[in-house]
């Protein structure tokens, strides 16, 4: 729950202080649940359990677990999107815009691409990194961003976030 975190107090470092951050930081979680339970299936990592419990597709069922991760993705956006009152329609667009980014081809989905191409193969640290970047640090840039976007930070503000949260 570290994304929802880092979401939260950029936010309040920017200057926000109700909780219209929250369907936010929901959003966010929800799509990194969606992408372990799609990394667990078969096709993926094929990992039997997650954290020491048995993986959405041992108990329910490939399809299921394929099922739950789309409604996932979906359920981020309606939350993000249909929760937001008390927040500049403006704002919530362009989250909703960082978060679509992060979480696909040239975000997080990219980087999962990156893991299966490596499979089988010697791979560089520059490799790592790069998949590292995509995979998980997408969504790590996405929230601190996010935050500062739906408190009202600038471009320049924006920029300095994804610098910092990149490292």
């Amino acid at each position: 729950r570290l994304r929802p975190m880092l979401m939260e107090e950029t936010y309040k470092m920017f200057g926000g202080k109700e909780k219209v951050i929250e369907p936010f930081m929901a959003a966010i979680e929800m799509i990194h649940t969606y992408s372990l339970i799609h990394d667990d299936l078969p096709c993926m990592d094929d990992d039997d359990l997650r954290r020491g419990k048995p993986t959405n597709h041992k108990i329910y069922g490939e399809a299921t677990a394929v099922l739950a991760g789309d409604a996932l993705l979906t359920a981020a956006f309606e939350t993000a999107l249909e929760q937001s009152s008390g927040v500049p329609s403006d704002r919530v667009v362009a989250a909703a815009a960082c978060l679509a980014h992060a979480a696909g081809a040239r975000g997080m989905v990219g980087g999962q691409s990156l893991d299966m191409a490596a499979e089988g193969r010697a791979v560089t640290r520059r490799d790592v990194e790069d998949l590292q970047k995509l995979k998980t640090g997408a969504l790590l840039s996405a929230a601190a961003e996010m935050g500062c976007v739906i408190a009202g930070g600038g471009t320049d503000d924006r920029a300095a976030v994804r610098r910092y949260a990149q490292k």
